[in-house]
């Protein structure tokens, strides 16, 4: 159990059956009446974010995250297939459960599954990966490095902008948290 006065960004908490994390948090003291704490939840599973308001001082359960590093060992049909590294146990995700950063994973990946008691509740991607550019439009002479952009289709299928310099087969450093190009791979 954990108090309301003990809530930080970050803190995970169980309500009504989901896992809750606190995205902002204010410690009210009126002038009149008794001190209570106004949070935004966000829930892990769907999403959700709410608006909800405890007493100061009232003892919600706590949530026990447990982070284990699996490595994407092969894909059937819409499913994708994890090994545990620990144990070699496997486990199986729907790209539903991986969200939209489905379009960063390749075979061979090491990821952090995130579960709360046998659920698994997220998987967090490396920041940066390394994909191949398999589709894009030819670069034309006289294009810089600090010309514009043109749009580049991976390896795994996610499409992003690129400088006009980029060309089909290179190697590129992309940043999963904003699908930013982040150079070519040295």
């Amino acid at each position: 159990m954990i108090s309301s006065n003990d809530f930080r960004t970050g803190v995970t908490i169980v309500l009504d059956g989901s896992v809750w994390r606190v995205i902002e948090f204010l410690h009210v003291k009126p002038g009149k009446g008794s001190a209570f704490v106004r949070t935004k939840l966000k829930n892990s599973q769907s999403g959700s974010v709410i608006d909800k308001t405890f007493r100061a001082g009232e003892s919600v359960q706590q949530a026990t995250l447990e982070k284990s590093s699996m490595q994407h060992t092969y894909k059937e049909g819409e499913n994708f297939i994890f090994m545990d590294m620990g144990t070699y146990e496997e486990s199986t995700l729907t790209a539903a459960q991986i969200g939209d950063r489905v379009k960063y994973i390749k075979e061979g990946m090491e990821v952090n599954v995130v579960r709360w008691d046998t659920q698994i509740i997220d998987v967090e991607l490396p920041n940066t990966v390394v994909l191949t550019v398999s589709q894009t439009d030819p670069g034309l002479k006289g294009d810089t490095a600090t010309g514009g952009t043109k749009p580049a289709i991976l390896e795994t299928g996610a499409q992003i902008m690129v400088p006009l310099f980029i060309e089909i087969g290179q190697r590129l450093k992309i940043d999963t948290r904003t699908d930013t190009y982040l150079g070519r791979e040295n």
